[in-house]
């Protein structure tokens, strides 16, 4: 399988991603942007110093001045290419990915990203043709330290924060790179943490938020410490999980809600971004707020671009990455984070409370099928619900048929072998009989 992704780069080491490859990636990346400056930054995954090396030496090569800032949170990055004049930039990271995993997220200036259709594909290109344009001048290589700037940024979004104690799970990633100052610069917050130790070799769990037993341990924590909530970050930090009081998790769709309302009292009339796998308790609620609810297919890219072209203060998706404007148009964990604490504060209430109030409908989850046939599947799908009473079918991410009491969408992975599934109705009964009716249609659910 390609290393060149849907949103990043990314392949196990060394067999798939080695200095060589990294350093006509580099090269690459320059010669597709014409690029005279870029930012990089690194995780902290055992391979990543030797990786950060080789790919800054393609850039190099190619007469590219390169900013290295080090070691840093995916967001950081972002934050660094914002901030710094330049022509773009990468993480090095494989984000939630194993320990054998290393990989590259891209951006253009202003912290855009890149994605198959807006690069990747084209630097896939340049590195099999391996043709490059080296410089007669080596460029330079400076290295500045953002950390202390990007700190501060984000603690200032800290507003009225209620004295609160909350559990953090950094799963040895690289939230805990930053996060623990910032929230040692917010007054009455008293943090627990859990695998604060940077370890690329994940010794306690999977860096990945979204996979439930991960959660396990901060579940425990927030229970016998009696804390207000608990926070999971992921590998690179860029997403932010949240479990309430009892250790239930509470899905990101919620937390775009609980993010809106601080987001459009701030900015009025706003648009809200969300994916189409969000309940439609999202856009009922952010109607109610005054905001302009705008549906996007899954994906960072595309909610990111979305969010510029249709005057989007923020929003977020099922996976757990959030969005904020004022952070330039990027997802962050720990920003999201700042802000929840925010709006509960606000409104003198519990994530428990704010959550429950959300719960109105009964969905699914994403649940995912192997299977050999993606668009024969979607094609019968659309057949057989398309055409029940009051139906309507959109294209938007694979297929949707939304009827008058539940709704389903499925849709391809755009990163993994798999046809995905989210389905939500307004009754338990009827969301488990359409489930059932699904399952028997796309075959068994795949484990992971």
């Amino acid at each position: 399988m390609s290393i060149f992704k849907a949103y990043d780069i990314r392949g196990t080491y060394p067999d798939q991603i080695d200095a060589k490859t990294a350093f006509a990636i580099g090269a690459a990346m320059v010669q597709f942007l014409s690029a005279k400056r870029l930012v990089v930054g690194r995780d902290m995954r055992t391979m990543a110093p030797e990786i950060q090396d080789a790919v800054i030496d393609g850039m190099l090569s190619m007469g590219c001045d390169v900013v290295d800032i080090g070691l840093a949170s995916t967001p950081m990055v972002y934050y660094g290419i914002g901030k710094i004049p330049c022509d773009g930039g990468l993480a090095v990271t494989a984000s939630h990915n194993p320990k054998q995993y290393i990989g590259f997220k891209l951006c253009r200036k202003e912290a855009r990203p890149m994605s198959a259709d807006t690069g990747i594909k084209d630097i896939e290109k340049l590195v099999k043709a391996n043709a490059f344009h080296f410089a007669a001048k080596k460029g330079k290589r400076d290295f500045v330290d953002v950390k202390k700037d990007w700190i501060e940024h984000i603690a200032g979004f800290a507003k009225g924060i209620a004295p609160l104690k909350v559990c953090v799970d950094y799963a040895n990633g690289m939230g805990a790179n930053e996060s623990p100052q910032i929230f040692g610069k917010i007054k009455g917050l008293e943090i627990v943490p859990l695998y604060e130790k940077l370890d690329g070799t994940f010794p306690n769990h999977e860096a990945n938020p979204l996979k439930e037993s991960n959660l396990d341990d901060l579940r425990a924590s927030v229970k016998k410490h009696k804390a207000a909530l608990g926070l999971a970050f992921d590998g690179d930090a860029d997403r932010c999980a949240f479990v309430d009081e009892d250790g239930r998790t509470v899905h990101a769709d919620l937390i775009t809600v609980i993010l809106a309302r601080g987001m459009l009292q701030r900015h009025p009339g706003k648009g809200i971004i969300y994916d189409l796998r969000s309940s439609k308790v999202v856009p009922e609620e952010i109607v109610k707020m005054g905001g302009r609810p705008v549906r996007e297919r899954v994906g960072h890219s595309f909610m990111k671009e979305t969010m510029r072209k249709t005057d989007c203060i923020g929003g977020g998706e099922l996976s757990g990455h959030f969005y904020f404007a004022e952070n330039f148009f990027t997802d962050c964990g720990v920003l999201a984070a700042v802000l929840v604490l925010n709006q509960l504060s606000a409104e003198k209430t519990t994530l428990k409370k704010a959550a429950d109030a959300l719960r109105k409908y009964h969905g699914t989850g994403e649940i995912n099928f192997k299977v050999a046939d993606k668009d024969a599947l979607m094609k019968q799908v659309e057949a057989k619900f398309g055409k029940e009473p009051g139906a309507k079918v959109d294209y938007l991410d694979g297929v949707t048929v939304t009827c008058p009491q539940w709704w389903v969408n499925v849709r391809p992975s755009n990163t993994e072998p798999f046809l995905r599934m989210c389905l939500e109705a307004d009754t338990k009964p009827l969301m488990e009989q359409k489930k059932a009716e699904l399952i028997a249609l796309l075959g068994h659910p795949a484990d992971h």
